[in-house]
């Protein structure tokens, strides 16, 4: 079964919704419809509205920039239309301003996520939210699939105390919602209440994942390639907040993860040895171009995904940390330079969402015991979320 966007939807079938009103666009290069028009010129072309205002999140509206650099407004050169960043030089910068907002009667947003608490674009979609409710301004989100699945969810409820742009809001690290969904249960559970309408997909179901919808895949950010990216990227993720390469500077970011003291063999038979459900790692040399470790010969492994049903991507991630921490603790350190406009707090805990892991690791202990108490929250969090989706199993 093919599958339609809401932003398909949008324009064949609710026109309605932005009919007559002068509207602004939060959207990157990910935003197309099944046979590849991108929203900005459909929104353009059409006359009962006008379309008058871009804003892009991190990457910039054309995904050109790497992760945390800058993006400073601009002028898109396709249409002419100003663009404003929503990933600048602070915090701050991560909201629409407020007298932009003024000026529109309805903001659209139309962002690809991939499924895990890291990825920044359901913040973005959040902030927009919250500044909108502020204004009085609708806010019409165009529903996406969650490229990893809507049924699968794993890992921990983030703990306030590590709320950041990378895990604003309190959610387990593979969510199992799409965008619309997540906009939905945001709305309510967070008291953001902004007039919002969602705009589903028509043809998705719950246990598709993106290779079923027939909609080409358009990378969404610099780093995330292809969809097979965004299945590891649960886990992987967690190499950002070491001073290990996730493999960012290769053709393979997320896939590859290592360094240049550790041996690529016996990293890659301790992981194989932990029996991880779903994958096998490969010995594998790799040469960053740029980034951690730009131009040096890391050893490390390729992530192989046997079977994408019962792998756990968080879990794995915790062990590939813990098992290159182990073969190496003079040389392995965590990240300590700021991170997401963070600097109070380290990375790895940011991403975690909490200091049990990192703490733990420290102490010489595992961490299972902390992974066996997800479960009832997750559980809990599965009913809550029940009211917000939009799409059958």
């Amino acid at each position: 079964m093919s599958v339609r966007p809401g932003l398909e939807v949008l324009i064949k079938e609710k026109t309605k919704l932005i009919e007559g009103k002068k509207i602004g666009l939060v959207t990157n290069q990910s935003a197309v419809t099944s046979d590849l028009q991108h929203a900005v010129p459909l929104l353009q072309a059409n006359r009962g509205w006008t379309l008058t205002t871009l804003f892009g999140p991190e990457h910039g509206i054309w995904g050109e920039a790497q992760d945390m650099d800058h993006v400073e407004h601009s002028v898109d050169p396709a249409t002419g239309l100003t663009v404003y960043s929503l990933y600048g030089k602070s915090e701050e910068d991560l909201k629409p301003r407020r007298e932009v907002l003024q000026k529109l009667d309805a903001l659209v947003i139309d962002l690809q996520d991939i499924g895990s608490r890291y990825y920044t674009f359901i913040y973005t979609m959040a902030i927009c939210m919250r500044e909108a409710a502020a204004a009085g301004l609708p806010v019409i989100v165009l529903d996406r699939p969650n490229p990893i699945d809507g049924v699968h969810m794993e890992g921990n409820i983030r703990e306030e105390k590590y709320s950041s742009f990378v895990g604003m809001l309190a959610l387990p690290v593979r969510h199992g919602m799409t965008a619309g969904e997540l906009a939905r249960y945001f709305n309510k559970v967070f008291a953001i209440n902004c007039d919002l309408t969602v705009v589903p997909m028509s043809g998705w179901k719950r246990s598709m994942w993106y290779g079923d919808t027939r909609i080409p895949w358009v990378i969404p950010s610099p780093n995330m390639p292809t969809t097979y990216t965004a299945t590891v990227y649960p886990g992987m993720c967690l190499i950002e907040g070491t001073n290990l390469s996730e493999g960012r500077g290769t053709t393979h970011p997320f896939e590859f993860f290592g360094a240049p003291w550790l041996d690529p063999f016996e990293l890659a038979s301790k992981l194989n040895a932990v029996n991880l459900p779903g994958i096998r790692f490969r010995p594998h040399y790799f040469l960053p171009t740029f980034q951690k470790h730009a131009r040096k010969v890391c050893g490390g492994v390729e992530l192989h995904i046997t079977d994408r049903n019962v792998f756990e991507p968080f879990r794995t991630g915790l062990w590939c940390v813990k098992v290159a921490r182990d073969l190496n603790r003079e040389k392995f350190d965590w990240r300590r330079e700021t991170y997401e406009f963070v600097s109070d707090r380290l990375a790895i805990d940011l991403l975690a969402g909490t200091a049990i892991y990192r703490e733990a690791l420290e102490a010489g202990r595992g961490f299972e015991d902390w992974v066996a108490t997800w479960k009832a929250p997750l559980g809990e969090f599965a009913k809550r979320r029940e009211e917000f989706l939009l799409y059958p199993s």
